[in-house]
């Protein structure tokens, strides 16, 4: 197993990183480019940057500040948020993003996934699942910042997604939100079991044995932000955590050369 990972994410609207609450409810959290460099010097493994208006606005990605945040750290950058073509993807690598995720996107096109994999290699290509659950205790895939339901099973896409050549999945439970009470785990469980790729989860961590249990349900790294944006918690407390509780956690990121 590779060692496990802490990634901060900044959700971004009107250039500005925001938190909600099952993604509603959003709050100031403060300037994107600031966060990102005293996240580098905390430690983070790597970062994540989310446009959560671009698809909803039918906008493109936000390169420009993908270009202005790369410029001012090292680690790597993950970029979600608008990208609906392979020209968005080339032009957030040009701009300095190490990896790229599709949400909407993918599921209104899942050969798009195919395209890109092959272009970029698949270690750059990210699936992002946002899941809710319907009527009847399924786990199903929502689109558009959460805001529409599909007919797809969470684990059965992440499945496809993986034989289309995605390098990576990261799964967000929109119940779980900025909720701080834990990560939906059952659902995190039965990802990792039936993909064979590292899985990202996102949506709940509150405390520090949230990661731990992440990390023990198969995840290879965990994405917070509110604990992180409001001080609740910091990255070098959560590694010590996660390393007293026998994972082994990156301590000195790697950098991969960027396109």
């Amino acid at each position: 197993m590779k060692l496990r990972k802490v990634i901060p994410c900044l959700d971004i609207n009107d250039g500005r990183v925001v938190k909600g609450v099952r993604f509603e409810e959003l709050r100031d959290a403060g300037d994107p480019i600031a966060q990102a460099q005293t996240y580098e010097m905390w430690g983070a493994d790597a970062l994540c940057l989310l446009d959560i208006t671009a698809t909803i606005e039918n906008r493109a990605p936000f390169v420009q500040l993908v270009a202005q945040v790369s410029k001012t750290i090292q680690i790597p950058i993950v970029v979600g948020g608008g990208i609906r073509h392979g020209e968005d993807v080339r032009a957030l690598l040009e701009a300095g993003a190490s990896q790229v995720s599709l949400a909407s996107s993918a599921v209104d096109n899942p050969k798009l996934l195919e395209s890109l994999a092959k272009q970029h290699g698949s270690q750059r290509i990210i699936l992002a699942v946002d899941a809710g659950y319907d009527s009847e205790g399924v786990a199903r895939v929502y689109t558009h910042g959460g805001k529409k339901a599909t007919a797809l099973e969470v684990v059965a896409w992440c499945q496809e997604a993986q034989k289309l050549g995605v390098g990576e999945i990261l799964l967000t439970s929109i119940d779980k939100d900025g909720t701080q009470t834990g990560f939906d785990i059952p659902l995190l469980e039965r990802v990792c079991q039936a993909v064979p790729l590292p899985v990202i989860a996102s949506g709940g961590a509150g405390k520090v044995e949230h990661f731990v249990e992440a990390f023990k349900a198969g995840a290879q790294s965990v994405l917070a932000a509110s604990l992180f944006h409001f001080r609740t918690l910091s990255i070098d407390g959560v590694k010590a955590a996660c390393e007293k509780a026998g994972f082994e956690m990156q301590r000195k990121t790697v950098f991969s050369a960027r396109p």
